[in-house]
């Protein structure tokens, strides 16, 4: 555990940079392959340098679905070594449906025939991670050298962003999105937080320069276009810099929210029907509603600017048990496996009695859909085999002590259940969890498993409720002893 002394000047520094692709790229997101057609607007990662007593932290948030060990790897092998501690370097994604794939490994993540079934013209996955990483290396090391003494203020506001995206019918059985307007409809599944955490820094001369902006809802308010966008954070940048001033830096992390979205399971033609008479997207509706948020908060915190708060920062390795998976679960998984690889096949065919098909647009959409799906359900066998020898996972979780703050991380796209239990017990005045610090799987509640679903079921899980619960002790343990410790 790194740990700074509560006296002693905090130090701060900022950076951000543009990580969109110069080249078509693939898009993470969606189960089909998608090939980046044009730029609606920059993907970007945004560094934070917190320094206190020779203690330091720095926060990394990119425009991204998640963080894969590759890109983390290509981002510590460019720093300077004079720079920051590779291990005190927290990066997050903003789980955006619309910027380049950075997860060279898996079967839906690639970017050969290997793993869409098709040879597509993109830029490789691998060489876009390098290219990330020296970017954001670059990032890390302008904060890290425009470090300078300031001061830290914190609020809590709250925007309705993210909404529970499973739906329960009367037979107990949940479902991602899909129409609600049926007799067999019973329920939405589980809670929504409309929480908006807000850390603001200051230079020395009490003048506001960056705000992180913590909202549990991840970025894929447009999440199946075929162009690179940072979805709805673009206009929420956009929006805050024309409020507080055009050099504002914006940090954001997206809270525990694996099974929340920010789309309408119901009343969509009244919302639609607002939108036009305000005349705005719902991504621009998006960034008014948070603006509105920090802005808020931001007012109240004049008087309580903290220029020594105390740094604590602790990262951990925990093995999780792997979600246990039975020989029914495989031979649910290999039916459907082989469903799909019947439609690849037929899929195959066709384009190979039919070549001219390859010059329509998007002509790859369906094969690379059944491609994935395959491999999708085909994961299952291969964790169970995994299970037999080793039935855990290894995974990174980080707690940060910030004066009466805490921030705590997980790599998962993690429920909200989890994310509330652990707010519920945290000693923190303010606790930002900050989810997608990895690559990424879903972790769902007991609940959302024991409906089933698209993120429930085997094929969308390694790590089960158990794990899940597992990984909230131990941030609450890790939370509790730095409280304990003062």
């Amino acid at each position: 555990m790194s740990q700074a002394g509560d006296s002693l000047p905090v130090k701060i520094g900022w950076g951000q940079t543009d990580i969109t692709p110069p080249e078509p790229a693939m898009i993470a997101g969606q189960f089909h392959a998608r090939v980046s057609e044009d730029v609606l607007d920059p993907v970007t990662a945004t560094t934070l340098v917190v320094e206190q007593d020779g203690a330091h932290v720095v926060f990394v948030s990119c425009d991204l679905v998640a963080i894969s060990a590759e890109l983390r790897e290509a981002i510590a092998a460019r720093l300077d070594s004079g720079g920051p501690d590779p291990g005190g370097i927290i990066v997050n994604g903003t789980h955006t449906h619309t910027a380049p794939e950075v997860r060279p490994k898996g079967g839906a993540a690639g970017h050969t025939a290997l793993s869409v079934g098709v040879e597509l013209d993109v830029m490789a996955v691998e060489d876009y991670a390098e290219f990330a990483g020296q970017r954001i290396a670059d990032a890390v090391a302008e904060a890290w050298e425009t470090r300078a003494e300031g001061a830290v203020a914190f609020g809590l506001g709250y925007a309705v962003v993210g909404r529970n995206r499973r739906w329960v019918d009367t037979a107990g059985r949940s479902t991602m999105y899909g129409n609600t307007d049926t007799p067999e409809f019973s329920h939405i599944e589980g809670y929504e937080d409309h929480s908006v955490n807000v850390l603001a820094t200051y230079d020395g001369e009490g003048d506001l320069t960056g705000v992180v902006v913590n909202v549990p809802c991840p970025s894929q308010e447009t999440e199946s276009l075929f162009v690179i966008s940072a979805d709805f954070w673009h206009e929420t940048r956009v929006e805050l810099r024309r409020r507080l001033g055009e050099d504002l830096f914006v940090l954001p992390q997206a809270s525990a929210a694996g099974d929340q979205s920010p789309h309408l399971l119901f009343d969509k033609r009244a919302a639609a029907r607002m939108l036009d008479l305000k005349g705005r997207t719902e991504r621009e509706e998006i960034a008014h509603r948070i603006a509105d948020a920090v802005e808020g908060v931001l007012g109240w915190l004049g008087g309580t600017l903290d220029s020594s708060p105390g740094l604590r920062h602790e990262a951990r390795t925990l093995r999780l048990p792997m979600r246990t998976l039975t020989e029914d679960d495989v031979r649910a998984a290999e039916d459907e496996a082989e469903d799909w690889r019947q439609r690849y096949e037929a899929e195959k065919r066709k384009l190979e009695e039919h070549p001219e098909l390859r010059d329509e647009p998007r002509w790859y959409v369906e094969i690379t859909k059944c491609y994935r799906r395959m491999l999708w359900f085909l994961g299952v066998a291969e964790r169970f085999e995994r299970q037999q020898e080793d039935p855990f996972m290894p995974v990174e979780v980080h707690v940060v002590r910030l004066g009466d703050v805490a921030f705590a991380t997980n790599p998962f796209e993690y429920y909200l259940d989890f994310g509330t239990y652990i707010k519920a017990r945290s000693p923190a005045v303010q606790t930002f969890l900050v989810q997608l610090a990895g690559s990424g799987t879903y972790v769902p509640s007991a609940r959302s498993v024991a409906g089933g679903g698209y993120g429930s079921v085997p094929a969308s899980t390694s790590i089960g409720p158990e794990g899940g619960r597992q990984v909230a002790e131990t941030t609450i343990e890790m939370v509790r002893r730095m409280w304990e410790a003062t």
